[in-house]
């Protein structure tokens, strides 16, 4: 009896079927399956004058994977604005970063998308202008890749 009792228990502690996305140790895991992608902007300020507020979900593991800088691009491709990203955001998922002056008119199209640092850009994106808003939109894997070369670009990851 006590063999089958310690041969069930050594099945039991065998089997990880954590299909809620805990870890070992009981704490959830938000970014084992997310992808890179903008999940909101809203904008405030004046023409030529605007501050975007973006919120990124992305899968962050530390200095090592991590979402490193969100951007402001017109629809045929050219960088308007970049704001960096200093540290990664494990525990803070999704996350919302400010960046500014964004110098656009108010009707004017573009485009918001996030980089990653060791794997690119993200395709899900969001498109609009300050007047009409934004909205999500999925870009084309090869839309624009030569901006990841651009300033300004990252100078190391705080944590």
């Amino acid at each position: 009896m006590k063999f089958i009792f310690i041969f069930l228990m050594s099945i039991l502690t065998s089997c990880n079927d954590n299909d809620d996305n805990t870890n070992n140790n009981g704490t959830i895991n938000n970014n084992s399956n997310q992808i890179l992608e903008i999940v909101s902007v809203t904008t405030s300020g004046n023409s030529n004058n605007y501050t975007f507020n973006v919120g990124i979900t992305s899968p962050d593991t530390g200095c090592e994977q991590y979402a490193n800088w969100w951007e402001v691009i017109t629809e045929d491709g050219a960088l308007v604005y970049r704001r960096i990203l200093g540290h990664s955001h494990v525990n803070e998922q999704p996350f919302i970063r400010s960046g500014g002056s964004v110098t656009i008119s108010e009707d004017q199209i573009v485009i918001i998308r996030a980089h990653m640092n060791n794997s690119g850009y993200g395709g899900k994106a969001f498109k609009g202008s300050v007047s009409s808003g934004f909205s999500k939109i999925t870009l084309q894997n090869d839309f624009a890749l030569e901006l990841a070369e651009l300033e300004p670009q990252p100078n190391g990851c705080a944590f």
